[in-house]
């Protein structure tokens, strides 16, 4: 199993450098043979709003690393002319020595589709279109499209890319059709657990894994998304993790909400007050605490990889800025190293 980190932060970290735990930690995740590393797209939101496009970043993180995987997560594709997108990557991929990949998200938030309203009803029909024709763009070949005076024309985008495919996957917060479909098109599949446990995400993977071996040669890959923060002690890690990770729970209500109802059967969010809503996030956070994250010491990540491994995951991509604190989560990496050499080494 692979580890990557992932970035997902909200505007709260302290000191004036807000993109000091980004280079940081691409920089050790390059020198302690992490597999990638993933920034998000965000806008119009302090939650994850230092991330509007996840190529910048991308470029940033090549300028300061040599080997680790330089990957969106994700590229929200109905807001973006697919040329543009294999335009801005390709150059990543170039200044990283063909290290860059992408995965695509629909998109959900009605603020965001300000950039391009007219693909908010069919975003999943864009998604797939433009994962098509971003995929050829990259290989090269000219596609179609219209001119400022509305003729058709064909183009082909530069630079050319080092890597001759593009490392492709799709983002599902866990409806199965995305699942399904990465399979069908022979692409991987990036998720999490808001929204969905890990008994149902076994089904999941196993659709997927059928899908894409009937299609395609190989397997696939799964990477799940996990908020991580691991230290010596497990109930200092809660109580370090309790407030941040709430926060988080509380930007996600809806979300939150979804994954209520399997802990409260019968529970109608119309009818919560703000007492009642703090006290879901609370029994949330425990739930997700205890099983949703990566959270504890060295030995509590051992046995949740013993788990993610028969689920069939192929990497971790641990979501390391929601803690304020950038020193904190920077030390917190060694003990994730430390997670992952004895994963290695077992």
């Amino acid at each position: 199993m692979d580890f990557g980190l992932f970035y997902f932060a909200d505007e709260a970290r302290a000191g004036t450098d807000q993109y000091r735990l980004l280079l940081e930690g691409a920089r050790f995740a390059d020198t302690h043979g992490f597999s990638a590393v993933w920034t998000p797209e965000r806008h119009f939101h302090e939650f994850g709003g230092r991330y509007p496009n996840p190529a910048v970043t991308g470029a940033a993180i090549a300028a300061v690393t040599e080997h680790v995987a330089i990957r969106a997560g994700s590229v929200v594709a109905p807001l973006h002319h697919p040329a543009r997108i294999a335009e801005e990557w390709a150059v990543v991929d170039n200044l990283s020595g063909g290290r860059a990949g992408i995965a695509f998200a629909t998109g959900w938030h009605l603020d965001d589709f300000a950039l391009r309203p007219e693909n908010y009803g069919n975003r999943r029909q864009v998604t797939t279109e433009t994962v098509d024709t971003v995929r050829r763009l990259w290989r090269q070949e000219s596609v179609e499209v219209n001119d400022g005076a509305g003729e058709p024309v064909k183009l082909r985008t530069h630079p050319a890319p080092i890597q001759p495919e593009l490392p492709t996957w799709l983002t599902s917060s866990g409806n199965p059709e995305t699942f399904r479909q990465a399979g069908e098109l022979g692409v991987g599949i990036l998720t999490h657990l808001l929204g969905q446990s890990l008994d149902e995400l076994v089904h999941k993977v196993a659709d997927y894994r059928e899908h894409f071996a009937r299609n395609h040669s190989g397997t696939g890959h799964v990477v799940l998304m996990l908020h991580t923060f691991l230290g010596e002690d497990r109930a200092r890690v809660r109580e370090v993790v309790h407030q941040p990770f709430t926060d988080y729970l509380r930007s996600s209500i809806g979300l939150v909400m979804k994954a209520a109802e399997e802990l409260v059967p019968g529970l109608d969010p119309e009818s919560m007050d703000s007492e009642d809503i703090e006290f879901l996030l609370e029994i949330s956070f425990d739930r997700y605490f205890d099983t949703g994250g990566l959270f504890g010491t060295v030995d509590d990540g051992m046995a949740l990889l013993h788990s993610l491994e028969k689920i069939g995951v192929d990497e971790i991509g641990c979501l390391i800025d929601f803690v304020p604190d950038t020193d904190t989560v920077l030390d917190s990496l060694n003990h994730l190293d430390r997670l992952k050499r004895t994963w290695e080494a077992r």
